[in-house]
C-alpha cells in the first residue's frame, strides 16, 4: 500500500515486491519469526541488570569504562524510537546512523528498528563524499548523529534532517511500538559496485531474525559469553556480531573509533575475559605475534576469522600459538544476510587445502554449485555458488531493479517461485559435504574484509 509520511511519499509496492512478500509469508512458516527488537526485549526481561554493552568513553581527560545493562539498552532504544516516530518516521524509511564507535551507536540502531524504520550504518571516518552519496542515494529521511560526528554531518547533510542523539530525552517511553512485519526493512548497508558507485543492499527483518537465531545456535552463544566487537560498522559482519550476542544475553565489549594495536586488543581480551573474538584474517598475524611473546591469561573459547579468505599458514599459526577450542571461518556475501555458511575447526581438524574451507549452510538455506547452464556439478568439480531460500536473501538492491535482476535469479530447484543469489564465487563440494572456496568469476577482490569492485576503483 501507499505509505503517506510528512517526510516523504513512498511509492506503491511494485508487483515484484508483492510477489516477494508472498514468498516471505511462505518461508516464515518454516521459521519462528521473532524480530530482533523482540529478542532483545526478552533478554531485558530475563537478565535486566546484566551488562549488555561495555565501552571506554572520554571523560574528565581520560578513558573510563562505561557499561549499559540490558534494561538500559531496552529503555534507551525505546526513547530513540519514540523520538523518531514523533518526527514522522514510518515503515521502510531509511535513517542514517553516524556515531563514533560505542554503546550509543548500537542503542541508536536498535531504536531505528523499533521505530519501524531501517538503519543505514555510517562510519564517520569515511570520506565525506562517500557518506554524502550513501545518504542521498538511500533517500534517508533523517540522520542520527552523536556529538563527535556533528561536524562531519554539517558538511554533508541538511541540519533540518539531522537529529542529535544528545537532544533525545532518554527517559521517554515508547507508548505504541509499531508491528515489525517480516518483509519490511531492518537495515540498508552499502557494498562496492562494479558500475563505479556503491549499491545499497536491503535486508528484511525476517532475514535478520532467521540469521541471528541460527548463527547464535551454531556458535552456542549463552549469557556467560563475552564478545569483543571489533569490525567497522559499515561492514555487514559487524551487524551479525552485535545482534547475535544481544539476542542471546551475552555481554558485548565495543572497540572505540581508533584501530587498536595488537597490544591494546590483547589487553582488552584479557581484562574483560572475552570468550568470543572475531577478526579479519589480515589482523590475526600481528595479534598472534604479540600473544606468542607475552604471558597472557586468555579466556577466548572461539575465534572467528571472516570477511576474506584465510590461508593455511594463518590456520596453523592459530593452532600452534593458541590451540583454540574452536576456529570458525565465516563466509557470505552481503546479499545473503552476512554469513550463510560457516566452517568449524577444532585442535585436531586437518587442513590440506591452501585456504580454509567455507563450510556448510547456516539455518534454512539452499546451496547450489552450478555450471554455466545452471546445472549442478558433482563433488570435486568447480562451479559457481548460488544461494537460495527467500528468507535468507536480501530484498535486493535499493532502487536498482536492473542490478537486482542480474544477481537475484529465479530458483529452478524450487517450485515455489523463490529466488537464488548468484555469488560470483567459484567453489567445489568435498566428499565430506564441506565446501571449498576456489576463486572469483570476475575481478572482485577483498581487502581487510571489505569487498572492492575494480570498476569502482577505476
Amino acid at each position: 500500500d501507499n505509505i503517506e509520511s510528512p517526510l516523504n511519499n513512498i511509492p506503491p509496492l511494485s508487483a515484484t515486491m508483492k510477489h516477494q512478500i508472498e514468498h516471505y509469508e511462505k518461508a516464515s512458516e518454516r521459521w519462528d519469526y521473532v524480530p530482533f527488537p523482540a529478542l532483545l526485549a526478552t533478554q531485558a526481561m530475563q537478565c535486566a541488570d546484566k551488562e549488555a554493552l561495555v565501552a571506554n568513553v572520554e571523560q574528565h581527560g581520560g578513558k573510563h569504562r562505561r557499561a549499559l545493562s540490558y534494561r538500559d539498552v531496552h529503555q534507551q532504544s525505546d526513547a530513540v524510537a519514540a523520538a523518531l516516530i514523533t518526527r514522522g518516521v514510518v515503515r521502510d524509511q531509511r535513517i542514517g546512523v553516524m556515531f563514533n564507535r560505542g554503546n550509543d551507536m548500537l542503542v541508536a540502531m536498535i531504536g531505528v528498528m523499533k521505530a519501524g524504520a531501517a538503519f543505514l550504518p555510517l562510519d564517520p571516518s569515511y570520506p565525506a563524499d562517500r557518506l554524502a552519496y550513501m545518504l542521498n542515494d538511500s533517500n534517508a529521511q533523517c540522520l542520527l548523529v552523536d556529538d563527535a560526528s556533528i561536524s562531519v554531518s554539517q558538511s554533508i547533510w541538511p541540519a533540518t534532517k539531522t537529529l542529535s542523539y544528545s537532544h533525545i530525552d532518554l527517559n521517554q517511553t515508547l507508548s505504541d511500538a509499531p508491528t515489525l512485519l517480516p518483509e519490511q526493512l531492518a537495515y540498508v548497508i552499502y557494498t562496492s559496485g562494479s558500475t563505479g558507485k556503491p549499491k545499497g543492499v536491503c535486508v528484511s527483518h525476517a532475514g535478520l531474525s532467521m540469521h541471528v537465531q541460527t548463527i547464535g545456535q551454531c556458535y552456542g552463544m549463552t549469557p556467560d559469553d563475552v564478545e569483543l566487537h571489533f569490525a567497522s560498522i559499515s561492514f555487514d559482519g559487524a551487524i551479525e556480531r552485535w545482534t547475535v550476542p544481544l539476542a542471546f544475553g551475552s555481554t558485548l565489549v565495543i572497540r572505540d573509533q581508533t584501530l587498536w594495536s595488537a597490544e591494546q586488543t590483547c589487553t582488552v581480551l584479557e581484562r574483560e575475559q572475552v570468550s568470543i573474538a572475531c577478526f579479519p584474517p589480515s589482523y590475526v598475524g600481528p595479534l598472534l605475534e604479540w600473544i606468542e611473546n607475552t604471558s597472557l591469561s586468555l579466556n577466548v573459547r572461539s575465534w572467528t576469522l571472516g570477511g576474506e579468505a584465510f590461508t593455511r599458514e594463518t590456520y596453523f599459526n592459530l593452532q600452534r600459538v593458541i590451540s583454540p577450542k574452536r576456529i570458525i571461518n565465516g563466509y557470505g556475501p552481503t546479499e545473503t544476510v552476512v554469513t550463510p555458511m560457516i566452517w568449524k575447526a577444532y585442535p585436531d581438524t586437518p587442513l590440506e587445502s591452501a585456504y580454509a574451507a567455507i563450510g556448510k549452510a547456516v539455518g534454512d538455506r539452499a546451496l547450489y554449485v552450478l555450471d554455466g547452464q545452471l546445472l549442478p556439478v558433482p563433488a570435486g568439480v568447480v562451479g559457481e555458488l548460488y544461494i537460495g531460500n527467500e528468507i535468507g536473501l536480501a530484498r535486493g538492491y535499493l532502487d536498482r531493479a536492473d542490478l537486482t535482476s542480474e544477481r537475484f535469479l529465479p530458483d529452478p530447484f524450487n517450485d515455489n517461485g523463490e529466488r537464488m543469489y548468484r555469488t560470483g564465487d567459484l567453489v567445489r563440494w568435498r566428499d565430506d559435504g564441506v565446501m571449498d572456496y576456489i576463486g572469483r568469476t570476475d575481478d572482485q577482490i577483498k581487502i581487510r574484509g571489505f569487498r572492492i569492485e575494480l570498476g569502482e576503483t577505476e
